[in-house]
């Protein structure tokens, strides 16, 4: 099903650009293909992805493709008050190898992100156009970075979305073994202290499935996502609303109270 136009992305091409207070209906999620696929075409305008987020909906397609809007059954998700420790990250964090940081560098974490090489992945699903959107999104205040920094180098990360009481993962990154799951683990962590009820992992993947999760059926998905959807927004630079990162109930307790 299309919604009009081809798709590239960016301004122009006869789709409306739509600002972040703008909304767009979707198809129903229950209409989308067997492998997810709900229809094709638009753009990646602020408003046309945080409808789509709101509407259980995310972006995915490769190079040529027009745009793809996926509503996939069952969907990953991970609640973060339920992210898995393993003992080998336990004794990682409390070594604090790495210096954890809240958006303090998305533009360097999602190009990291687009340059990943990934077991049986053939290029980038984060074109240009992709690393744009998101990075205006990040500038608007719904999208954001955790970084895990190895001196002053950028060891690893991830970046996701943000509405509600729903963070959407999109991409992480490693460059030193266990940086992803080293900045992952405590973002759930404090996830969880600032009241948020489910991580969007989108897609089954063996890194997320290692730290906790799980397949649940559509339906559920969208119902966890209206009642998340309940809660305010929390927009704007996490680094000054969520203070002292990555400290949180569990950090304290796991790794020490002082932070790096």
């Amino acid at each position: 099903m299309g919604i009009g136009g081809r798709g590239t992305g960016r301004p122009g091409g006869g789709f409306p650009w739509l600002g972040p207070d703008s909304r767009f209906d979707f198809p129903p999620p229950e209409s989308a293909s067997p492998r997810g696929v709900l229809c094709s075409g638009g753009n990646l305008s602020p408003g046309m992805l945080l409808s789509a987020y709101r509407q259980g909906i995310f972006p995915w397609f490769s190079r040529g493709e027009p745009i793809l809007w996926w509503s996939p059954d069952p969907r990953f998700v991970l609640p973060p008050a339920e992210v898995h420790l393993s003992q080998t990250m336990r004794k990682l964090l409390r070594k604090r190898r790495f210096r954890l940081t809240l958006d303090r560098d998305f533009p360097s974490v999602i190009r990291a992100c687009k340059q990943a090489r990934r077991p049986r992945q053939h290029g980038t699903w984060i074109q240009d156009s992709m690393e744009e959107a998101y990075t205006e999104l990040h500038r608007l205040g719904y999208a954001h970075s955790v970084e895990a920094w190895l001196d002053d180098a950028l060891a690893g990360g991830l970046y996701g979305v943000s509405l509600g009481s729903m963070f959407f993962g999109e991409s992480m990154f490693s460059r030193e073994d266990d940086a992803s799951k080293a900045a992952f683990i405590p973002l759930a962590w404090r996830l969880a202290d600032e009241g948020f009820t489910l991580i969007d992992s989108q897609v089954h993947t063996d890194h997320v499935e290692s730290l906790g999760g799980r397949e649940i059926p559509r339906p559920e998905y969208l119902s966890l996502l209206a009642s998340a959807l309940e809660a305010p927004d929390l927009p704007g630079d996490w680094n000054l609303r969520f203070p002292g990162f990555p400290r949180s109930a569990t950090w304290d307790r796991v790794v020490g109270e002082t932070a790096p």
